[in-house]
């Protein structure tokens, strides 16, 4: 149990945390669509982006997702976000080293771009999520410029979630929120396999 001196000492200095938190609040006025970027070496990019997602849909958003490494197995977060109204576009080939087919992939990488540029230009989309299009930047089977431009733009409002490793640094430097998932530990490096409903 704390004393007199300490409660009042803890309650002076969570006034001044307070103070400083609320004029912080009262600056930030301005309003806009975000692009946020998750990117880094760790697990759980993807899956904060598609918490976004699930945010924003809890909120009565529209919201569409481009999955860019995936293959034909089954997405639990997609499972549940169609049901709710989400748009998925699955670019259907899984990882580059299990195709080995270089042309296929970057075709298969084109229509997800094109797909995704479609929803970059509708206002009625609040919230697009580009899953691990950073791979395909960084193979060089979609064009960064092209990217950049329609990320730039994009209607005002709307909001952009980019996920995957290596982001490029043009990508970052016009985020607006960028997160670096940094691994510590991983299952799968100790023989772990992937486990249902937490892994995939």
């Amino acid at each position: 149990m704390t004393d007199e001196k300490d409660q009042t000492r803890h309650k002076a200095r969570m006034q001044e945390q307070k103070a400083k938190v609320d004029e912080r609040i009262a600056a930030a006025q301005e309003e806009k669509g975000l692009l946020l970027v998750l990117t880094g070496n760790g697990k759980g990019k993807s899956t904060s982006g598609f918490g976004t997602v699930a945010r924003a849909v809890g909120h009565g958003l529209k919201a569409a997702v481009v999955q860019y490494v995936k293959g034909g197995w089954e997405c639990g977060e997609r499972n549940l976000l169609e049901k709710n109204g989400v748009e998925f576009h699955v670019m259907g080939t899984g990882f580059t080293w299990e195709t080995q087919d270089k042309d296929t992939d970057i075709q298969a990488a084109q229509a997800a771009w094109q797909h995704s540029k479609k929803l970059l230009q509708d206002p009625t989309i609040d919230v697009v999520l580009l899953d691990e299009i950073t791979y395909m930047i960084t193979y060089k089977y979609i064009d960064l410029d092209e990217v950049l431009a329609a990320l730039t733009a994009r209607p005002k409002d709307q909001h952009v979630v980019i996920t995957g490793r290596a982001c490029h640094r043009s990508i970052i430097e016009l985020a607006d929120t960028v997160s670096e998932v940094r691994p510590v530990k991983h299952a799968f490096d100790n023989g772990i396999k992937a486990q249902k409903g937490i892994d995939w």
